[in-house]
């Protein structure tokens, strides 16, 4: 090779893990180019792809679904989370007595990042940390629950709150969605390819951003629609997007799962699906080589991008 420029032959060739390499806005990690054409000047495109060893694609998928995960894809929600799940414990004053702290229970910035990159959905975060750091103390129970049906009840009652709360969130106006993110939606619906949102968060939640964020009208518009309620396993169990293949009509081969973390990316892998990752600033230092591209945003990515990262992924060995 002759400096940084080379052509791709079917596939990218691969660079050291994502893991060892800093992140930042300015540097997107995979260029917006179609996969076909030759890559120049490592300044302007720092490629990026991977390939995984446990999924296999058909290197002649067509892409049939374009289907996207809600929170950290269609809108950065991390924050938003993690603000409505505080208020919703000092709302039930919520306390463990494992904390020096006498106040209520608050979960910062940096925790809640490791915290949403390891476990989906709220009630499992919460059941997790309370099992980890003892059962709290609140006014919905004065003592700490002992049995497994007070436990289930005061972590359904904290999420219900909190679910409200981070509703009134998203109708404060303020909450956009990440870019490029309406384009490439209508891209694919005019392109007669089928168009899904799969989400680990509490249904109720998920219709209001989408209703929100990207209108009724597409809302309304999608050819499947499928969150947390829906499926007995959160992700990375891959069962949603098993359910959403089936509720489609195709082969996961031709289906292309768009995800914003780890978790989302062995969901997808595990249901035999190819996943482009969005990284958000949470999650952009984990290690995305199951991927087959890695975008800081989809502001520059066409429809026809994916579509030939489909058709050139190569079955794994």
């Amino acid at each position: 090779m002759a400096g940084c420029c080379w052509m791709v032959s079917q596939r990218l060739l691969l660079s050291p893990p994502l893991s060892h390499v800093s992140l930042n806005s300015s540097s997107a990690l995979i260029s917006s180019t179609p996969l076909s054409f030759s890559l120049g000047s490592c300044c302007r495109n720092r490629a990026r792809a991977r390939f995984s060893s446990a999924l296999s694609v058909s290197a002649s998928s067509t892409l049939q679904a374009l289907i996207f995960d809600c929170d950290g894809v269609i809108l950065e929600s991390e924050d938003l989370h993690r603000r409505a799940y505080n208020d919703a414990f000092s709302h039930f004053n919520v306390r463990c007595l494992s904390s020096p702290s006498q106040d209520p229970l608050n979960w910062d910035s940096h925790f809640y990042d490791q915290l949403q990159n390891q476990i989906g959905g709220g009630k499992p975060k919460m059941r997790w940390y309370f099992k980890e750091h003892g059962w709290p103390s609140s006014t919905i129970f004065d003592t700490p629950p002992q049995d497994d049906g007070d436990r289930a009840k005061l972590i359904d009652i904290l999420q219900d709150w909190k679910t409200e709360r981070y509703k009134e969130i998203i109708k404060s106006g303020t909450v956009e969605t990440r870019p490029g993110v309406l384009r490439l939606m209508d891209e694919t619906k005019a392109a007669g390819i089928k168009l899904a949102v799969c989400s680990a968060a509490t249904k109720s939640s998920v219709i209001l951003c989408l209703e929100s964020l990207i209108g009724i009208e597409r809302f309304q518009g999608l050819d499947c629609f499928l969150a947390g309620d829906d499926v007995k396993e959160k992700k990375p169990n891959p069962s949603i997007y098993q359910t959403a293949v089936k509720k489609l009509g195709v082969s996961e081969k031709e289906c292309l799962v768009v995800e914003d973390s780890v978790i989302g990316l062995q969901a997808a892998a595990g249901a035999g699906m190819a996943c482009v990752i969005t990284y958000t600033s949470s999650t952009a230092d984990q290690d995305f080589r199951d991927a087959i591209a890695v975008y800081p945003d989809l502001n520059n990515v066409r429809l026809k991008d994916l579509e030939l990262l489909l058709q050139n992924a190569v079955p794994a060995n």
